[in-house]
């Protein structure tokens, strides 16, 4: 327990936020720092073939200790934190014992950690939790992934009496932009399958996702003084709320769950000249995607036959849903399911509301479900791990390697 409770919080104090108006990759200089370190600790635990390139993506070798051919498989994470909340100077408090009862982040600003709002809280308690000072999130999305992996690799190599064929793995940059796997080298990489450590309570294992797009709506207008404007004003700011209230009310983020989908407004800001909406758009089903996509481009033309040709709109597609490419592959959610099942962990086969590096890997010709690294509440001051959670996915990823050895 206290060499991965050591190691996460190595990590969680580099500040590794991603920034999605960067065109660079790594998309942030200070994303180089844990890279970097990262790299000195696979060769330390005695990994071979550890390697960075020039966007700071990292690969390394657990050789096979078998005499017999084993499929190669691999583990990712990512180590950037969203550009949502500030990584910065981050101070994790570790909570032994816990009572089950709320947890006060921070005194001065009355920032509470309770199970009255987030109730998964009840389940650890007893166990060990490492939590935020309520400033800052914490960053197991997805350090407690990393820690995961290099313990599991580390116990591999100090255990060689366990068979495994060759492990490869990998960490990305950038994931958190949507762009973790654009750059990643799916030959060098070299394996059958592999699993990114990236979900969040103990037990999920997911192998399908959203498919997900992100939406510009871009608004000109016509200042003219308001005294005289009658007939010649065109108000940006009325026209992008114009196309806001018309998308579906409950069709939003607070207000659906497991496979519906959504529109989601992130970004607001105009004046009279010009006012821009940027949203992302997510669904499931690959029909109702398309649908919603048409939807928002309908909306655009319909206003502009009502007002004029004042607004534009422009639609990318960022990845899709990896469930049509495990399926011709299931023995790779079976493999994982077995090894959680074995060491009495309860599989949660659900699908993930967002989407991993996995998601795209898979459409390169890598299938890759995704598998719990045991945070909750990502992408904020909230953000808790159990440290249990942490041990059971370093032993779920040792199972796995023993399973596919096996087998």
């Amino acid at each position: 327990m206290q060499k991965i409770i050591d190691r996460f919080i190595s990590y969680v104090a580099i500040d590794t936020q991603s920034d999605p108006n960067s065109k660079s990759t790594p998309s942030t200089e200070k994303q180089w720092v844990l890279a970097n370190k990262l790299v000195e600790e696979l060769k330390e635990i005695g990994m071979v073939d550890v390697s960075i390139d020039k966007n700071s993506y990292i690969m390394a070798t657990l050789p096979s200790n078998m005499d017999k051919e084993v499929p190669t498989i691999g583990f990712i994470s990512h180590f950037d934190t969203t550009p949502d909340f500030s990584g910065t100077d981050v101070k994790p408090r570790i909570i032994e014992n816990y009572d089950g009862k709320s947890i006060i982040l921070n005194k001065e600003n009355n920032i509470v950690l309770s199970p009255d709002y987030f109730d998964d809280l009840v389940q650890y308690k007893g166990q060990t939790l490492i939590v935020t000072d309520g400033t800052t999130l914490l960053g197991a999305d997805d350090k407690a992934g990393i820690a995961e992996i290099i313990t599991a690799m580390e116990y591999l190599v100090n255990h060689p009496e366990i068979k495994h064929g060759t492990i490869r793995v990998g960490f990305t940059p950038d994931e958190e932009i949507g762009r973790g796997a654009h750059k990643f080298d799916v030959s060098k990489f070299n394996a059958d399958w592999a699993y990114t450590i990236d979900g969040s309570q103990i037990g999920e294992l997911e192998y399908e996702n959203f498919n997900a797009a992100v939406a510009k709506v871009t608004a000109i207008g016509k200042s003219v003084h308001p005294g005289y404007a009658k007939g010649k004003m065109v108000n940006a700011i009325s026209l992008i709320n114009e196309v806001i209230t018309q998308l579906p009310k409950d069709e939003v983020p607070e207000c659906t769950e497991d496979r519906e989908g959504f529109f989601h407004v992130n970004h607001l800001q105009g004046e009279i000249e010009k006012a821009e909406l940027e949203l992302i758009i997510r669904d499931h089903d690959k029909a109702l995607f398309e649908g919603r996509k048409k939807l928002l481009n309908d909306i655009v033309e319909n206003l502009n036959k009502k007002h004029g040709n004042f607004l534009s709109v422009e639609i990318n597609d960022q990845y899709f849903n990896m469930r049509e490419q495990i399926e011709p592959v299931f023995h790779v959610v079976e493999i994982a399911k077995e090894a959680m099942e074995v060491l009495d962990i309860k599989p949660i086969i659900k699908p993930i509301r967002g989407g991993t590096d996995g998601s795209q890997l898979s459409f390169m010709g890598l299938p890759c479900p995704n598998i719990f690294a045991g945070g909750h509440n990502f992408h904020g001051k909230y953000e808790y791990v159990p440290v249990e959670s942490m041990e059971k996915a370093v032993e779920v990823i040792v199972k796995i390697c023993e399973i596919v050895a096996r087998n």
